[in-house]
């Protein structure tokens, strides 16, 4: 059964029009650079939220003529990207970071994958990049979409491949938070007590939010109510990745312990039960690796267990709205471990 969602039978052949919101945290040089790169797209709309900026945030909006929108406060990831999602009035959202650089044609070529029946996001290239200067581009995949495989793991498709590699459209299971299209209706359709992005799953420590995992999160709900997710190899951008596998270590400890935790939150709210009982058996083996992990090199990790069980019920309450809305359509089965050909 399709999933279900505003206008969703009738828009397919109409173009979308597609909102950019950009939210910059200190970001105002990176911004210089990101936000050229969007306003050289096609019928866009493109809004700065500048998170408590002390930079030249508003400036860069300012000088070239993108609304700003200004958050006295500042909030988290998950919380600015809620209030970027009511900032734009369109029909798909391309969520964007000010550290990724657009090529010519992406939003063209993302439109045209999101225009197929049931596909509620889009998943780009993104190569990797040292910084916005040509130069400073590498020769690797940086992501080509977002993969939770059959252990509940989520990673990198192609992390670390040859920049021309993943050359063939085809399906992701979920697209990377960098730079993401999203219809409206699979944001509507995901969203729990009004949020698109689970602020749950942030902890705050010295005032410095984090929140690991809340763009696979929103990607696993949106698999899960039915709607697919396009990968688009024509659809280019530039990313300079500051967390990946190959640089983890430099991540604070209580930050890899939000991740830690923010897996076993979404496994409790994500997963269908028949689908977590026919993969116990890899998802136990894998658990216990990750607890000798945790023992052996890692004991900050160990934290995440007692995170994960004092906000289980707020996520079992969550599951209930979700596998509830799951069951009212239909919705096939969750494709764990789908990812794009090399």
């Amino acid at each position: 059964m399709r999933p279900e969602g505003r206008c969703f039978r009738t828009i397919w052949f109409r173009v979308l029009r597609i909102g950019i919101p950009v939210i910059s945290t200190n970001e105002g040089e990176l911004l210089s650079h990101a936000l050229p790169t969007a306003l050289a797209q096609e019928d866009v709309e493109v809004v700065v939220l500048d998170n408590a900026s002390e930079d030249s945030t508003a400036d860069v909006a300012r000088e070239l003529g993108v609304r700003c929108v200004r958050l006295e406060e500042r909030h988290s990831f998950c919380r600015a990207m809620n209030l970027a999602v009511r900032c734009v009035d369109t029909e798909a959202i391309l969520f964007m970071q000010p550290d990724c650089f657009l090529t010519p044609g992406l939003v063209a070529a993302m439109r045209g994958r999101l225009e197929e029946p049931e596909v509620g996001s889009v998943a780009p290239r993104l190569v990797r990049t040292e910084g916005p200067r040509p130069e400073q581009r590498l020769d690797a995949i940086d992501t080509a979409g977002m993969v939770v495989d059959r252990r509940r793991k989520n990673g990198l498709v192609g992390h670390g491949r040859p920049a021309l590699a993943f050359d063939t459209p085809g399906e992701a299971f979920g697209a990377d938070g960098a730079v993401a299209l999203y219809r409206r209706a699979a944001l509507e359709d995901a969203a729990v007590d009004g949020e698109v992005f689970d602020e749950d799953l942030v902890l705050v420590r010295d005032g410095v939010p984090a929140d690991w995992g809340s763009d696979a999160d929103l990607a696993w709900r949106t698999r899960l109510l039915g709607w697919r997710c396009g990968y688009e190899p024509r659809a280019v951008a530039y990313h300079v990745r500051r967390y990946s596998p190959t640089n983890r270590g430099r991540i604070a400890e209580w930050q890899r312990m939000v991740q830690f935790r923010n897996r076993y939150l979404m496994i409790a709210k994500n997963d269908p039960l028949r689908q977590l009982l026919g993969d116990l058996p890899r998802i136990m083996a894998y658990e216990v690796l990750a607890l000798g992990y945790a023992l052996a090199r890692e004991r900050h990790l160990l934290r995440g267990y007692v995170e994960a069980a004092r906000l289980l019920p707020v996520s079992l309450r969550k599951r209930r709205v979700l596998q509830d809305r799951r069951r009212e359509r239909g919705a096939p089965a969750v494709p764990y471990g789908l990812e794009p050909r090399p």
